[in-house]
């Protein structure tokens, strides 16, 4: 026979109470879009593994975020595409170019859009002729030193260009530190949110975005800076060593698989803004998984949502952002 305490279904048998079960709910204020920005300055690419986002130039940009501004498009991370010959080069030397398209995009969207909170991905990828995203030594490894300098170089620029905050997603150790000291030393810490990419994990989860960003590695991959999946205590000492180098927010980049990553680092850095990072395979899976019949994209795609939340993110980067802000006005 049932007990007094045993009777659960009573709190959650009507749609408001079950609202109530939740620890945080989805807002529009939660969502921060991931946009590709490229230096042919009238185009829109569609992207064929990112099914329903593009590679935008900045003289789409403003047609392209308006009606998502209206609907309540809160903020965006900006990752730069250059793909005109010779702007590459072995020290990712054109990344805070002022005629780039991250800081052309960065001045844009603060002039036209002055309430969209502008963040920036700080990765030397996208700009250097091989592909990873810091210097190497003459043997093919990462040298360090010289790339958390020119990482800190990067981010202080995109801070003068006008961007809220900087988002460096290298993974080079004590690259946070270095971009903090940049940004006091240059007369911005106290206006730029420095978020790290804390627990970054190698894996299967990125093919979609180095076609969208064209930073896939011209030889060997990312395993030795980024974190190999089966890490937690390593995860944890990466979220520790950045909230002391200076972080103001922390981020679990992919989401899906790395719940448990999410809610310790929540638990951990229970002080900070949580982010996650819901990547461009996540995406895809969702996707593709949804036009092949297998589940209702919007029902699959706002239940990761509530995993995110769930697992403790106060801001979750996704590419589903456009959809989302129809999907929650629905709700």
């Amino acid at each position: 026979m049932s007990t007094p305490k045993s009777i659960l279904h009573g709190g959650y048998h009507h749609p408001l109470s079950r609202s109530w079960q939740a620890e945080r709910t989805l807002t529009k204020e939660m969502l921060m879009y991931p946009i590709f920005i490229t230096d042919d300055p009238n185009a829109l690419v569609a992207l064929e593994a990112l099914p329903e986002q593009y590679r935008i130039g900045i003289d789409r940009l403003e047609g392209f975020l308006a009606p998502l501004v209206k609907k309540g498009l809160k903020s965006v991370i900006i990752f730069g595409v250059p793909l005109k010959e010779g702007v590459k080069d072995p020290q990712g030397s054109k990344a805070e170019d002022p005629e780039g398209p991250t800081i052309e995009a960065v001045k844009l969207i603060r002039r036209v859009f002055p309430a969209v909170f502008v963040a920036c991905d700080v990765c030397l990828c996208e700009y250097t002729s091989h592909g990873h995203c810091g210097i190497l030594r003459d043997d093919g490894t990462l040298n360090n030193d010289l790339s958390v300098e020119r990482i800190q170089q990067v981010a202080v620029a995109y801070a003068k260009a006008g961007a809220h905050c900087v988002a460096p997603s290298d993974m080079m150790d004590g690259r946070i530190g270095a971009i903090k000291r940049g940004l006091m030393d240059a007369g911005y810490a106290h206006k730029v949110m420095l978020m790290s990419y804390a627990a970054k994990f190698a894996g299967a989860f990125y093919g979609p975005f180095r076609e969208a960003a064209n930073s896939a590695p011209a030889f060997g991959d990312r395993r030795c800076y980024q974190m190999p999946p089966n890490a937690r205590g390593l995860a944890r000492r990466a979220v520790l060593r950045d909230m002391e180098e200076g972080a103001d927010a922390i981020m679990v980049k992919p989401g899906t698989p790395y719940l448990d990553i999410l809610r310790e680092t929540a638990d951990l850095a229970k002080d900070y803004p949580i982010a996650v990072y819901q990547v461009s395979g996540e995406y895809s899976m969702l996707y593709q998984a949804a036009k092949a019949g297998v589940f209702d994209l919007k029902q699959a795609v706002l239940e990761t949502m509530v995993g995110f939340t769930r697992a403790g993110a106060t801001l979750i980067l996704t590419y589903y952002t456009p959809r989302l802000l129809d999907w929650l006005d629905e709700e």
